[in-house]
């Protein structure tokens, strides 16, 4: 996994918590990286999880909620990171549509090496979208995180059903989406 999601992770603790809970988190987690995370590195989604359980646990909050929050910090930060993405777009949906043949082509000739999660949307309408999202890892919550923080960005208001499935081995949720009136 790219470290960007790392860094943005322990910078998010320290906004959100303190410099001293982000320290503990790592200290205690004891990551196989050390916990020092350079954006374009790549490290084991695994020390992710255990830093998100380590927060969990301090905190009350629980892991599914952290993980969306991430995903919605994150999307802020790509905002700010990575503006291209979001110019001359018009709405959420237009945005999501733009992900597997936009997004996802920059972000590999940037990373070669990343694996990134696939989505496929379909349009219902102007008003309803279901998006689907396989990976190999489980943060179908982060997936839904940025779905939030780009309705966010996009000054639009969102209801999101979601169906996890049952698979062998990957992890695939279906988002249903509907754009609540303005």
């Amino acid at each position: 996994m790219k470290g960007i999601v790392f860094s943005e992770f322990v910078e998010m603790v320290e906004e959100k918590f303190s410099v001293q809970v982000a320290d503990a988190m790592i200290l205690d987690t004891a990551p196989a990286s050390g916990g020092a995370y350079t954006a374009v590195g790549t490290y084991d989604h695994r020390e992710l999880l255990a830093m998100v359980e380590h927060l969990s646990l301090a905190t009350g909050i629980a892991t599914s909620e952290l993980v969306r929050t991430l995903g919605s910090h994150l999307a802020q930060r790509f905002d700010v990171l990575y503006p291209q993405f979001f110019a001359n777009i018009d709405g959420l949906f237009e945005f999501l549509e733009t992900i597997e043949e936009h997004v996802h082509v920059e972000v590999r000739k940037l990373y070669p090496e990343a694996e990134l999660p696939t989505f496929e949307t379909r349009r219902d309408g102007q008003a309803s979208m279901s998006m689907t999202y396989r990976s190999s890892r489980p943060f179908a919550d982060l997936a839904e995180g940025l779905i939030e923080g780009c309705a966010t960005r996009f000054g639009e208001k969102v209801e999101i059903a979601r169906t996890d499935h049952d698979t062998n081995g990957r992890y695939v949720t279906t988002f249903e989406l509907t754009r609540c009136p303005r």
